[in-house]
């Protein structure tokens, strides 16, 4: 007998996981589909856990491989042989065995989405499409949505992180500038000050002092850092240190308010497009709950599927929250009376989005030229602090002239 984990919705649409054991994965999907249960995959504990440790595959990796994907299964190749097909002409070896083993486990029976669902590196979002499609019989057009949802969220993200790149560059600048100069300049200053034996201004010698210690234990500071860093991504990857950062992050003057919009777009845009594909409203919310990054909102959503389930609309449910933002409650609630809830969420997603670049780019112009300035404060301190000796002996020296 083997342990296996099911994952199955009742007749309420409730999604949840129960471990049994049974001789084969089919005695056990059968078991559960007479006592009138949905069974959406049903997983050996041991290929969990392997599961867990599968290399991801890059996202732009990923939709060419759905492009092609979707362009042989409408030119009326089947699924099998489009994806045995694609598997070969793969040439990172790590995708091409997790192919070669969608293509097996379909080859003896599993449906593509369990198939997928098996290799653990895959998106959520994308294996839930997958079931959809299934389920409503036009895999090619949910596939076509997901393609589309996701060339919309990464040509966003592409213009956060463009957005970004500058300022982090000048604040490499800065901290490379200053490390040169407290490791390289102020040490050969303090050789040249030690020689001369000239009483030293305060300032000198709190930087000359400085340079000392970054010499002796800049090594150890450096490793001291490393490890702090190390451990509290470590932490962070914890339940509790995810919950604890993403509080904080949240709770933030202005970071907060813009890192909650851009989770409530991907909240929004991801559970459009599963909604989009014919999937039921609460596996949606559970799903486009585990795909954010947000602990606090994720959590958030998780709460109010219970109250869905007893009834109310989703704009009463977040709303009660009080977590998501009052005008994505309003919008929602626009689309649940008339009917058109999937193409609102797009809209609550497209404000969003906008609003988030629009607050980054009236940011950035504003920090790269205070990066600016503080990197001109900090060079013209060092530099006057340590030219500061060599000015006050050229005014003894101009002062004590022939008389």
């Amino acid at each position: 007998m083997t342990e296996f984990v099911v994952r199955l919705a009742d007749e309420r649409g409730k999604v949840q996981e129960q471990t049994h054991t049974a001789a084969t994965e089919e005695e056990l999907r059968a078991r559960f589909t007479q006592a009138g249960y949905y069974v959406y995959s049903v997983k050996a504990r041991g290929v969990l856990a392997g599961a867990g440790k599968a290399k991801k595959v890059k996202l732009e990796t990923f939709l060419v491989f759905n492009q092609q994907f979707l362009t042989l299964i409408r030119a009326g190749l089947p699924i099998l042989g489009s994806i045995e097909l694609l598997a070969r002409r793969q040439k990172l070896p790590h995708f091409r065995a997790q192919l070669e083993d969608v293509a097996t486990r379909v080859k003896n029976g599993e449906s593509i989405s369990e198939s997928f669902e098996a290799q653990g590196g895959f998106p959520i979002v994308y294996t839930t499409t997958l079931l959809a499609g299934e389920r409503s019989g036009n895999l090619e057009e949910v596939l076509q949505r997901y393609l589309d949802f996701q060339r919309v969220s990464l040509t966003f993200r592409k213009k956060l992180t463009a957005s970004l790149i500058y300022p982090g560059v000048l604040i490499f600048m800065v901290l490379t500038l200053f490390t040169f100069l407290i490791t390289f300049v102020v040490p050969r200053f303090a050789e040249l000050y030690e020689q001369l034996g000239t009483k030293l201004p305060a300032i000198t010698s709190f930087l000359l002092q400085l340079g000392k210690n970054a010499q002796s234990y800049g090594l150890y500071f450096v490793a001291v850092v490393a490890l702090a860093i190390f451990l509290f991504v470590r932490w962070i990857k914890t339940d509790s240190g995810a919950n604890v950062v993403d509080r904080v992050r949240i709770s933030l003057p202005w970071i907060g308010p813009v890192w909650l919009k851009y989770q409530v777009g991907l909240f929004s845009r991801t559970l459009a497009t599963l909604l989009t594909g014919g999937l039921p409203l609460v596996p949606s919310l559970e799903t486009a709950a585990r795909s954010i990054d947000s602990r606090q909102i994720a959590n958030a959503v998780f709460r109010s599927v219970e109250t869905v389930r007893e009834g109310k609309g989703l704009s009463v449910s977040l709303a009660a929250t009080k977590v998501i933002p009052e005008l994505a409650i309003e919008m929602i609630e626009v689309g649940e009376s008339t009917g058109a809830l999937p193409q609102m969420l797009n809209s609550v997603a497209e404000f969003f989005e906008e609003d988030v670049q629009t607050n980054l780019t009236a940011a950035m112009s504003l920090i790269e030229p205070i990066i600016l300035v503080v990197m001109g404060i900090v060079v013209a301190t060092i530099l006057i602090s340590l030219y500061l000796p060599i000015f006050s002996m050229s005014a003894g020296t101009g002062g004590g002239g022939p008389q």
